[in-house]
């Protein structure tokens, strides 16, 4: 069975908010490395997907930009992607799926499938998640800024009970930036 990864990148003050931070060099070859090695399956809302597309395939075929930048959008437009949207019309790139039916049962049915893991990424998604008790893995990078605003890890997220979470690997990075990659007890 396919795990699925919840992965994501906050400041010390727990920002969330990608437009208010850039991750260092350091964290694109770290995330495209695990984009390569272990994911097969990409997994966004609405408000993700189109932070991350068109962005990324338009940088993943621009040979300008700093090299760390482009392998990541490589790896990033090589996978299938799945929108969970009610109000996204339509997807802007070929390798991509907008699901409309119930997550819960639509992300039992992916994790049945053959192929490496689900990569899931953004935040109400993820929440959802959660709160379901899907998710089996959380690989979470801290980074050394503080931006003082914008949405907060987990913020407004209840769950009927604690998450308890084994750490199973630590990382710090040139930047100073620390991965964290915990396993659902």
């Amino acid at each position: 069975m396919r795990k699925l990864i919840y992965a994501i990148n906050i400041t010390l003050d727990g920002c969330c908010d990608h437009t208010k931070f850039n991750p260092a060099e350091d964290l694109l070859e770290h995330y495209t490395r695990l984009l390569r090695d272990d994911a097969g399956l990409l997994i966004y809302g609405r408000k993700t997907y189109q932070l991350m597309v068109p962005y990324w395939p338009d940088i993943a075929n621009n040979q300008s930009e700093p090299k760390a930048d482009i392998e990541f959008a490589q790896a990033f437009d090589s996978l299938n992607k799945i929108v969970f949207s009610r109000s996204l019309a339509s997807a802007e790139d070929g390798n991509t799926r907008i699901v409309r039916t119930n997550l819960h049962d639509e992300i039992l049915k992916l994790k049945q499938e053959p192929g490496k893991d689900i990569l899931v990424g953004g935040v109400d998604v993820p929440s959802q998640l959660m709160k379901l008790g899907l998710i089996d893995e959380y690989r979470i990078v801290v980074t050394p800024i503080i931006v003082g605003e914008g949405r907060r890890l987990f913020e407004g997220v209840s769950l009927l009970e604690k998450l308890r979470l084994n750490l199973i690997e630590s990382k710090t990075f040139k930047s100073g930036s620390v991965a964290l990659r915990y396993l659902k007890q």
